[in-house]
């Protein structure tokens, strides 16, 4: 199954903050999940933390929600439009050196946000659960413009 990905991150290249998960398929619930961000910066502070809208937990145990989250998926597709998306991702499935979470055959879908985008704003800015579902409903939106 296909889900839409967003992260909030603290500045460029920086921790990851919160992830979102949202599936195409309704059906299925989403995931959103933060960690507790210790020193942000004054954006972050001031855009992020305010609309987290969920309690941080540890880093192993985001970790761990992900991957369960993710395990009974045979072939998940993860869907974003930022490359530090993806890479934070994955990042949460490393455990230690040469060991991962238990979840195979994942495969990433970077799209062109430009591309897609129907220019409406999430409906809560910098909020990644509320960013993946923008970016679900542009994607989707997209893919049936261009199958018409």
């Amino acid at each position: 199954m296909r889900y839409f990905l967003d992260t909030e991150f603290n500045g460029f290249c920086g921790d990851l903050i919160s992830i979102a998960l949202v599936p195409e398929d309704d059906g299925h619930a989403p995931f959103y999940a933060a960690i507790a961000c210790q020193d942000p910066t004054p954006w972050v502070a001031e855009h992020i933390i305010p609309v987290l809208d969920v309690e941080p937990v540890t880093h192993s145990r985001l970790a761990d929600q992900f991957a369960d989250y993710l395990g009974d998926d045979p072939d998940p597709v993860l869907v974003a439009d930022w490359p530090e998306d993806i890479a934070l991702a994955a990042r949460l499935l490393v455990i230690g050196p040469g060991l991962m979470k238990p979840v195979r055959n994942i495969h990433f879908d970077l799209v062109d946000a430009e591309l897609v985008s129907s220019g409406e704003g999430s409906a809560v800015p910098h909020n990644a659960y509320h960013d993946a579902l923008r970016l679900r409903a542009d994607v989707l939106a997209y893919e049936k413009r261009i199958a018409t």
